[in-house]
């Protein structure tokens, strides 16, 4: 093989190898039940027996997971031992990584020594699979490369929409004619809000002006650092949500903070995270973290004096989420960026939290390429839980499943002050002219 073009393929530190990629950040994600529905798997079933004893005793702490016994769909694979839906049954009863499996992604990206162009859309951001997996190929592969991010529709397959470039790319470098691909910025991608392509030299972009965006009170989102002592104590008070499991409600309780209307365009193009100070009343809580554009129109205000609610009639525009579940917190220093904490997902890594102690959690969330609107609101919902949407288990809206979550209620504690300052870390980039 001379050259690849491998649109959304899986990743290597998200997709290639393991468990990182189905259970991002440790909360277990149903997208491989999803999978092996919806496929064609010839499994043959018997009366479940006697496992060999290690995984037996995985299997029956599994079995005794009050979690677990909340999905009926994830609970009857567990009964049949592993002769329905394997893919799913291994996350159920062994949810980790195993150890290595970094390192063996990592000697997997020297031995590509072959042209590679990659890509996905930003319909990938509710799993950690085409979107961070095209990521981590262009930063870890040492050749001759392209990627491309395009917008949020999935394409129709085989991606006739690409096949000019396809062929201009196996043309170059199987037939050798100078189609000019290799002239161009290796990395193109389509921005939306601004509803345009755009390129860049790398990715991230290095013109990234890194900016923190903190939660502030009145659940603001301010590029403004939060004030010393000078704030007084109310602002060291943490701000609250408590959310029930799915054996008592559907509803998805937030915490919801957002920024003024813009005063000009904001392109916020790259991969973003979440750094958050915060407590809860138990050993374990799943966070899951939304950025959304909120508008569009900058003659409607957002609130009326004495009113701080948002207006149900303010169009919002969900663009991106990032996952952890708050035992799986532990950082690996050595592969993380300020924008990319990577998690040690062992079982050696795993650690309950200690209920009401204040954690700081580094939250990964997925990349995105947005322009925010002048008149628009940046927006980040915090919340613990997603659910089932559709029938039989299933979800209503194309690649997007849920995750397993709690099943115990969660008083929640978000901190945010000088001492504490949770924070966004978006990429902006500079206004080009």
């Amino acid at each position: 093989m001379k050259a690849i073009f491998p649109y959304d393929a899986c990743s290597a530190y998200g997709g290639m190898f393991g468990f990182r990629d189905f259970a991002p950040g440790g909360v277990l994600h149903t997208f491989p039940y999803l999978l092996d529905v919806f496929s064609t798997v010839h499994e043959s079933r018997d009366r479940p027996t006697e496992l060999p004893p290690e995984q037996e005793e995985l299997w029956r702490e599994a079995m005794l997971n009050a979690d677990f016994k909340q999905y009926i769909n994830l609970y009857n694979i567990l009964t049949q031992k592993g002769q329905r839906t394997f893919l799913m049954y291994h996350l159920l009863t062994s949810p980790w990584e195993a150890d290595g499996t970094a390192e063996l992604a990592e000697e997997a990206f020297k031995k590509i020594k072959i042209p590679f162009y990659t890509g996905s859309g930003a319909y990938a951001y509710s799993y950690k699979l085409h979107w961070l997996g095209a990521q981590h190929y262009f930063q870890n592969i040492e050749q001759p490369k392209k990627l491309i991010f395009t917008g949020p529709a999935h394409l129709e397959r085989p991606f006739h929409q690409h096949h000019d470039e396809i062929i201009r790319w196996y043309d170059h470098w199987l037939k050798g004619k100078d189609t000019g691909i290799m002239d161009e910025p290796p990395v193109r991608y389509w921005l939306m809000g601004a509803n345009a392509w755009r390129t860049a030299s790398d990715w991230p972009l290095p013109e990234t002006e890194w900016t923190k965006f903190y939660l502030s009170q009145w659940e603001g989102l301010t590029s403004d650092a939060p004030l010393g002592s000078e704030a007084g104590a109310s602002a060291r008070e943490p701000d609250v949500f408590t959310q029930m499991p799915l054996t008592r409600t559907v509803k998805v309780e937030r915490l919801r903070y957002m920024s003024d209307p813009l005063p000009q365009d904001i392109d916020v193009v790259g991969p973003i995270a979440l750094t958050l100070y915060a407590a809860i009343d138990r050993n374990d809580t799943n966070w899951i973290v939304v950025l959304k554009d909120v508008g569009p129109d900058v003659s409607v205000r957002t609130a009326r004096e004495g009113e701080r609610a948002v207006p149900q009639n303010l169009p919002e525009r969900e663009l991106t989420r990032g996952w952890l579940k708050a035992s799986y917190r532990a950082v690996d220093e050595k592969r993380s960026k300020p924008w990319e904490p990577f998690h040690k997902l062992t079982r050696a890594a795993v650690a309950p939290v200690v209920p009401e102690e204040i954690v700081e959690y580094r939250i990964q969330i997925l990349g995105t390429a947005n322009r925010f609107k002048a008149g628009h609101r940046i927006c980040l919902d915090i919340t613990a839980m997603d659910v089932p949407t559709g029938t039989g288990a299933m979800t209503d809206v194309e690649y997007i499943p849920y995750h397993v979550c709690s099943s115990r209620t969660v008083t929640h504690r978000i901190y945010r002050d000088a001492e504490r300052p949770s924070h966004l870390l978006l990429p902006i980039i500079p206004d080009r002219g």
